[in-house]
């Protein structure tokens, strides 16, 4: 088995917050199989707002017309052959950073192709039914990139207060998970 690069994206607001565990627990799982692994805590980077310019999808241009983080990170996209996206569930889909990295991908989607992908997301609520407007919002998103491929999901449900993560078993789930990747 050839070892494979791996970028995780942990939208956590919280450094340590439950979503975020299970980011580190799955880099932990994936680094220990042999893989390249490497997690992005969103928090940390400079990220704006798409302005709907239009420039990304004008006359062949390929960027963006802002100059943030977003370009470093797309370009870790590209290159990568899995991808992990991690977000705590606010109000039943996934939080505002999660979602405006999302939209800053319009710039180089169509370069995101034959990406294995795993979604995780932690949720006080504790019906995993709960997380599925999440994962389909996630879906969303592959739905516009070609040749993504769902690999697994982890349903972190019944955690409020940061770090509730580690009393479940999901830690180990998203060991594992990276393990098998």
């Amino acid at each position: 088995m050839s070892s494979k690069k791996i970028l995780i994206i942990s939208a956590s607001p919280r450094k340590d917050g439950n979503s975020d565990i299970l980011c580190n627990k799955f880099l932990e799982g994936a680094i220990e199989a042999g893989n390249n692994a490497e997690k992005i805590f969103l928090k940390d980077k400079k990220i704006n707002y798409c302005t709907g310019c239009g420039l990304c999808n004008n006359n062949g241009y390929n960027g963006c017309s802002q100059r943030d983080d977003m370009e470093e990170i797309l370009d870790k996209m590209i290159k990568a052959d899995v991808i992990v996206m991690a977000t705590p569930v606010y109000f039943y889909t996934m939080n505002a950073q999660m979602k405006t990295f999302i939209d800053r991908c319009c710039a180089k989607y169509t370069k995101i192709i034959n990406k294995e992908f795993y979604f995780i997301a932690t949720a006080a609520d504790g019906n995993r039914r709960s997380l599925e407007r999440t994962f389909e919002s996630f879906r969303g998103f592959t739905a516009c990139l070609s040749g993504a491929t769902e690999k697994g999901l982890i349903y972190g449900t019944g955690v409020w207060e940061k770090g509730e993560i580690n009393q479940t078993p999901l830690v180990e789930q998203a060991y594992e998970l990276g393990k098998a990747v």
